[in-house]
């Protein structure tokens, strides 16, 4: 048996969290917050974003909150998202930051909406961002978005799914989270698709970006890990979700329910309890001061 195969790694998200809220949350309190994450013992934090203030105005100030942070006790990876070349650019300059993640729709609707590119234009981008990322020391997490489905029309099936996963894997990607953008998945679809990719793709690490509503986060978890991912992308109480989706009954991954679950299972998360209530009441404490 693998000796990793009760080792889950928690993708803590508060840059989806925060992004879609409209009041400006001020530079000090983002810190503030990403450093009570910090010490909780995530395997990564997808922190902050490199994209167009005008298309995320709360993510302008991602720079500035980086170099705020004390990351001399910092126990987990840090991840920026970009959408273009010159937020990959921009990214790569900043040492600590050890991934680079990427929105690849295969929903050719949403990735209009989502980048102002089509799906081909959107695969010439990642190849300039996988040269940099490259050149630079980093990794690049793809995520599939509308990876479980869209509800714009456009086909999907688990033959797409998986043919874009040999084309991106062929680019050289080795981390794709398939992303249930709408939360439009079904523990069939979530099954089917990681016992499928996952033995087919030995070398490729398969992450879990679900959205959910507040009475079916169990049943996707328990489809994907029993189905052979490890990797779960989550953010404290749900909060946030796609901005860009239209879909206000659907929210992030409740990391505290996810831990919950984990735990029952005896996963081994790393992340320590203690730690993590705190950082929960800090989120609480933010996200109702900025709802």
């Amino acid at each position: 048996m693998d000796a990793n195969a009760d080792k889950v790694d928690i993708i803590e998200c508060p840059r989806d969290a925060m992004q879609g809220i409209k009041t400006f949350i001020p530079t000090k309190e983002k810190i503030r917050y990403l450093q009570a994450l910090l010490g909780c013992g995530f395997h990564t934090i997808d922190f902050g974003s490199f994209v167009s203030p005008r298309a995320v105005p709360q993510m302008a100030d991602t720079a500035e909150v980086l170099e705020g942070l004390d990351l001399s006790k910092n126990l987990s990876k840090l991840l920026a998202i970009v959408a273009n070349v010159r937020g990959a650019q921009d990214a790569a300059a900043f040492a600590p930051i050890d991934y680079l993640g990427y929105p690849f729709s295969i929903s050719e609707n949403f990735q209009m909406r989502n980048t102002h590119k089509t799906i081909a234009q959107s695969t010439e981008v990642l190849k300039e961002i996988l040269d940099i990322a490259s050149n630079s020391g980093k990794e690049v997490v793809v995520y599939i978005s509308m990876g479980f489905g869209n509800p714009y029309g456009d086909p999907w099936n688990v033959e797409i799914v998986g043919e874009w996963t040999e084309k991106l894997t062929a680019m050289g990607v080795r981390t794709l989270s398939l992303s249930d953008t709408v939360g439009t998945s079904t523990p069939e679809d979530i099954s089917y698709l990681f016992s499928e990719l996952i033995p087919k793709y030995p070398s490729v690490e398969f992450g879990a970006h679900l959205h959910t509503t507040p009475n079916s986060w169990h049943e996707k978890v328990d489809a994907a890990f029993k189905s052979g991912c490890r990797r779960f992308d989550g953010a404290i109480k749900g909060f946030g979700g796609c901005p860009m989706a239209k879909d206000e009954l659907t929210g992030n991954m409740p990391t505290e329910k996810m831990l919950s679950y984990f735990t029952a299972r005896k996963a081994r998360t790393g992340v320590s309890w203690t730690v993590f209530e705190a950082a929960v009441n800090k989120a609480s404490d933010l996200f109702s001061k900025y709802p």
